[in-house]
């Protein structure tokens, strides 16, 4: 037995490291194989948590019934991903939230309809659509004049982010005098009122969120509730910003016309800045000139020079701190 023994465990021995090695080269490849598959990956991409429960203008939605949930999910997986229009409405917020919002709030609109403000033109002060709808809060002409706002070829306050805004308010007061739920006014503002009321009555439903309307409609106030959720909770959907990368708002002082102006150039230079800046913070100008024939008071925005500028360790202005935090 001894003989036997003697070559058996060599053969064992033999047999075990052979199999040792076998599993060490199975390893190996196997990494190898995982560290190739990973180096040829461009980026890991993630699904937003989808929150159950959100408050908007201080009244709770449920987000768990099926079709509530799905059409958020849409709304929050497109802004996350659309990384550089998302990071672009946060720094122009920076700028226009802090003169929007105490519009609101002096005229009882909750402060959530920034964010409404937010999806209609992306914050961009010269926005217009394709069926002509201008400024920050995409008012049509005709709309426009409704609610106050003077619109000629060398006005047009639908650009001006105070008059607008005022404009918006009447608008929004409007709606929820009629619908008394602020999701149905949301969607009277992209529909309209007549067309969501018609359908309130057809469909016998009590409110927008429950209705079958054309796409747009029927996304746009989930669109609000995503950029509300994004903006309140930056860094859970990927969002990293320092404070001096916001747009600095920029003080300016005002000088008021009540005459004709022959050329808004020589009136810029002579205010020492130029055409481009006196445009840049007077939008609502949309001429070379100015007739001014009734001699209405205007008042025109001059920035501050010293202030027009993006200065090394200026401490930023942050309208809202969550979002650098």
């Amino acid at each position: 037995m001894k003989k036997i023994y003697k070559y058996i465990i060599p053969t064992f021995t033999l047999v075990g490291l052979l199999t040792g090695a076998l599993l060490w080269t199975a390893s190996s490849n196997s990494a190898q194989e995982a560290e190739q598959q990973r180096s040829g990956m461009l980026s890991l991409t993630n699904s937003p948590e989808v929150p159950l429960k959100l408050q908007f203008a201080d009244q709770e939605f449920d987000m768990s019934r099926y079709d509530m949930y799905e059409r958020l999910d849409r709304e929050l997986t497109s802004f996350t991903y659309l990384h550089s229009t998302t990071l672009l409405y946060f720094k122009r917020a920076n700028r226009i939230f802090p003169i929007v919002v105490p519009i609101l709030k002096q005229n009882g609109i909750p402060e959530d309809f920034k964010y409404l403000m937010t999806i209609e033109s992306g914050l961009n002060e010269r926005a217009i659509s394709s069926a002509k709808a201008a400024g920050l809060w995409q008012f049509m002409q005709t709309t426009g004049k409704q609610y106050g706002l003077e619109i000629s070829t060398e006005v047009d306050e639908r650009y001006h982010i105070e008059k607008a805004t005022v404009a918006a308010c009447k608008y929004l007061k409007d709606a929820y005098a009629r619908y008394g739920d602020w999701a149905s006014v949301a969607a009277s503002y992209n529909g309209g009122m007549g067309r969501i009321s018609s359908e309130l009555n057809k469909q016998n439903v009590s409110t927008a969120l429950d209705l079958l309307l054309v796409e747009e409609t029927s996304r746009y106030f989930f669109r609000i509730l995503a950029i509300k959720e994004i903006f309140e909770n930056p860094y859970r959907y990927g969002f990293v910003i320092k404070p001096h990368q916001l747009y600095k708002p920029i003080e300016w002082k005002e000088v008021t016309v009540s005459s004709s102006v022959n050329s808004w150039t020589n009136f810029a230079q002579k205010n020492g800045i130029t055409y481009a800046q006196l445009k840049d913070f007077n939008v609502w100008l949309r001429d070379t000139s100015l007739l001014n024939k009734s001699g209405k008071s205007y008042k025109i925005r001059i920035p501050l020079k010293e202030d027009m500028y993006y200065k090394q360790g200026e401490k930023a202005k942050v309208y809202d701190p969550r979002w650098v935090n």
